[in-house]
């Protein structure tokens, strides 16, 4: 009996970006329900409250808003599922990070309505996406919750954006480099994606576009968020952080990079880390293991310093003689199930625990010759 190889390609029904776009939330809620549900924590909703109310007040919606902690656990996300089920809602919308985000899709997914993502940072790739990732509420990671569906609303103010914390831009960043280090990785064996059996060449190209785009216009895009600006860079970036990664990893397949990830929610010196910066250690640890050409790598270690992510243990707080929390990692980002296994030859924990391992001096050394500062050794809060 044949094996029938499924290519498929995901994408949220519905993706709006712009300036000041968050006053029409509630006329994009419309054309999905008429009980919505808004999912905000109070940092977020003290900056959103204003506009969103009067949005959603101009076309007739309810405002009901439910607060929100700090990870997207398997017991909020039940909360959140009742809480709609309680109050007959037929949308809920997810305002603020990528935690709160997934905590609302596998809410939505649940109970069974429409879900929308609202990020107010472009901090990460998860907004576009038909999964969750689901910790403790420690901050470990748990598993990957798989929806039939993405959302069927993605909207984000570059507006906010640009008010933003620089350092959440700086995580977007992060984690949409490691998407077409991924893709092209799984693209030669064909691996699972994570909706299907097998990459699209779609979302193999999106995936080196938004490459592309956050190699040319990463730096000029951050001077815009510390003058709170909107620009063409900015925009370009936000697209790519948010759009482009999301549908080029989701369609085109994740790997070493953010099973390293995971894997460093094991050693509590990462915490406090945003998504993004502990993945680009991911990414660059997935370049050493795979052999990338040395200029490439060098080229990397060099513009990833001048972003200001992290591409050494010392960064992340760790040093080279945790060895105990360096095998942990490794460990972890191995285990079967994890997108390590999608890259193209076989990878055992010993491996990844040297490639992680010889982090400090590779970049070190780049950024000695290259004229960049040291890196500065990270304390996790306590």
């Amino acid at each position: 009996m044949s094996t029938v190889i499924e290519h498929v390609m995901a994408a949220p029904s519905r993706y709006v970006q712009g300036r000041d776009v968050i006053q029409k939330l509630g006329s994009r809620l419309q054309e999905l329900g008429s009980a919505p549900l808004l999912v905000a924590d109070d940092v977020v909703w003290d900056i959103v409250e204003e506009q969103v109310t009067a949005g959603l007040e101009e076309t007739g919606l309810p405002v009901v808003r439910e607060g929100f902690g700090r990870f997207a656990t398997a017991e909020v996300v039940d909360s959140l599922a009742e809480k709609i089920r309680e109050g007959e809602h037929d949308v809920i919308a997810g305002i603020g990070g990528g935690s709160t985000i997934d905590a609302v899709k596998a809410a939505g997914h649940l109970a069974g309505v429409s879900w929308a993502s609202v990020p107010t940072a472009a901090s990460s790739d998860a907004p576009t996406s038909a999964l969750s990732v689901i910790y403790t509420d420690e901050g470990e990671f748990v598993e990957y919750r798989f929806f039939p569906k993405n959302p069927d609303l993605v909207l984000i103010d570059t507006g906010l954006v640009a008010r933003a914390p620089e350092r959440f831009l700086v995580g977007g960043i992060g984690d949409a480099l490691a998407t077409w280090v991924e893709a092209r990785a799984v693209a030669k064996t064909r691996g699972k994606t994570m909706v299907g059996d097998a990459p699209t060449h779609a979302g193999g190209a999106l995936a080196e576009l938004s490459w592309k785009i956050l190699w040319e216009n990463s730096l000029p895009a951050l001077d815009a968020v510390r003058a709170q600006k909107v620009t063409p860079a900015l925009e370009a970036v936000v697209e790519a952080n948010t759009l482009l990664s999301g549908l080029g990893f989701e369609s085109g397949g994740l790997a070493a990079a953010h099973a390293i990830h995971n894997g460093m929610t094991a050693a509590p010196q990462t915490h406090g880390l945003t998504h993004g910066e502990k993945v680009n250690i991911g990414t660059l640890t997935q370049l050493i293991m795979e052999g990338a050409d040395a200029r490439e790598i060098e080229d990397f270690i060099a513009f990833t310093t001048e972003v200001g992510l992290p591409n050494t243990l010392t960064e992340i707080g760790l040093t080279q003689e945790d060895t105990d929390e360096v095998r942990a990692i490794a460990e972890a980002a191995t285990v079967e199930g994890e997108t390590i296994h999608n890259m193209p030859f076989p990878v055992t924990p010993g491996l990844v625990e040297e490639a992680l391992a010889s982090l400090e001096i590779i970049s070190r050394r780049v950024r000695d010759q290259r004229g960049l500062p040291e890196p500065e050794f990270y304390q996790a809060p306590h």
